[in-house]
């Protein structure tokens, strides 16, 4: 006789998880780490991480707006410098503030801070290819440039259980920096470089130099890696 009602459920097994090792090394590391335990520390209970991701990212994607709408008024470019500030504030303080709380979610919270980089580092880059200021063939091979390090990344953070947050020094707030003065010099200058007699945009240099700078920190990451990972799973 055929059995009738419910199927039984069968419970699932949470999944095990192990948080990966922080490696952050950057020249403003230790003076950040002080800014944002201090601001943790003071933040309103109102104020959660989860609050702080969403303010991040949409001010990473009002940056890729700002660059847009600079095609039309450089203004435009001191409004994506402000918004670099809040990017910073809300993407650097949301993970501080959780663990200063103790209210952290390691699985979710670096799954969702990740797929939020990569839609708001496409959307930064569309901004700039639009913008007028940085050559769009230029902007998509630094946005090629920086998956691939962001890929190698969470990689290594798998299977070698170290997260980098930073390269030869160089972190995301550095990049913030960096971006910051050059709108601010294309502002004031305008958009074009001589350099051995020839006109560069100013942005496409600067662009050019990091995607260079990436493919290297890739490619060094992945043998490293590579090598490493062979010699630790040596085959008999």
């Amino acid at each position: 006789m055929a059995a009738t009602g419910s199927v039984e459920e069968k419970a699932t097994p949470a999944v095990s998880f192990k948080s990966a090792a922080r490696v952050q090394a950057s020249f403003v590391t230790a003076a950040e780490k002080r800014v944002l335990a201090w601001l943790a520390a003071r933040m309103p209970a109102w104020v959660n991480p989860d609050l702080l991701t969403v303010l991040g990212f949409a001010a990473q994607i009002m940056v890729g707006v700002s660059y847009a709408l600079s095609r039309y008024r450089s203004q435009w470019l001191l409004w994506a410098v402000l918004f670099l500030a809040v990017n910073w504030f809300g993407d650097s303080l949301d993970g501080t503030l959780a663990r200063f709380r103790n209210r952290q979610r390691p699985r979710y919270g670096f799954y969702v801070d990740h797929v939020i980089d990569a839609i708001g580092s496409a959307a930064l880059m569309i901004g700039l290819a639009l913008s007028g200021y940085m050559s769009p063939i230029v902007a998509m091979g630094l946005l090629v440039a920086f998956l691939l390090l962001a890929v190698e990344t969470y990689l290594a953070t798998y299977t070698v259980g170290k997260f980098h947050l930073s390269f030869f020094n160089l972190g995301p707030t550095e990049i913030r920096i960096v971006l910051a003065i050059g709108n601010i010099a294309v502002y004031v200058r305008g958009p074009w470089s001589h350099i051995a007699g020839y006109k560069f945009l100013l942005f496409d240099v600067g662009a050019f130099v990091a995607t260079i700078g990436m493919v290297i920190m890739f490619l060094f990451a992945a043998v490293k890696h590579t090598v490493q990972l062979y010699r630790e799973e040596r085959l008999p």
